[in-house]
């Protein structure tokens, strides 16, 4: 499903955020990505989310090579991927239904259909009734489950999230990830960055640790390629 081959990221500052990283994620496998702040963690989601291009490397999702991707096919490439953000990156002007519905807005879904999305997204993470609520009428743990929610409305086959628990305390953190481990059970590819090794040991997926920018600990792969096991 992810496949990254020699992957560097170098910032136009200088700063190399990613060195030399390679790793295979399967399909419906739930990952987490680890290390201290500044690892680069946030780096690496962000190429396999082509928000970023790598400097040198490849980074390949579901047998696509991303630097072989034209510009004008970004939007539909996107459109396959679930993004997750720890700031939830909520509008906080718009009730739970706009926020969750805007990617389906975006990509020109008929109302009925987008309609029929939130409602079974909001399902799934415990906030349906509250589709008329604004953000700040949310707990910190409800406004999360609302951006996983618009992540998953479009039934992404993959869901990359971005340190989704730093703000929460520990309960709601685990709450958080039984709903990725769930979308991970029907299917779904989970890619998780996160700093909180209680979590990591608390679901006992595989680990991609990251030391500045580098790939720390595990045991190679058999493909020359390949750095992680799969």
């Amino acid at each position: 499903m992810i496949e990254l081959q020699r992957v560097s990221k170098r910032y136009p500052n200088g700063r190399e955020a990613l060195t030399n990283v390679s790793f295979f994620v399967d399909r419906g496998e739930m990952v987490f990505v680890t290390g201290r702040s500044g690892a680069g963690k946030s780096t690496l989601l962000k190429l396999i989310a082509l928000l970023e291009r790598p400097s040198r490397g490849t980074v390949s999702v579901n047998g696509r090579n991303l630097g072989a991707l034209k510009a004008r096919h970004i939007p539909a490439f996107r459109r396959q991927i679930g993004v997750v953000f720890q700031d939830h990156k909520l509008l906080a002007d718009r009730p739970v239904f706009d926020n969750v519905a805007l990617p389906l807005v975006v990509a020109g879904a008929p109302f009925p259909e987008i309609s029929k999305r939130v409602r079974a997204a909001l399902d799934q993470v415990g906030l349906l009734g509250k589709e008329r609520m604004l953000p700040m009428e949310l707990s910190v743990g409800e406004q999360q489950r609302v951006g996983i929610a618009r992540a998953v409305a479009g039934k992404p086959a993959l869901i990359v999230a971005d340190e989704p628990t730093g703000n929460l305390d520990p309960e709601l953190s685990i709450e958080v990830m039984r709903l990725f481990k769930r979308f991970r059970d029907v299917g779904v590819t989970v890619l998780v960055a996160t700093h909180d090794q209680h979590i990591v040991r608390e679901f006992g997926s595989r680990e991609i640790m990251l030391d500045s920018g580098e790939m720390r600990g595990g045991d190679p792969d058999p493909l020359p390629s390949l750095v992680a096991n799969r």
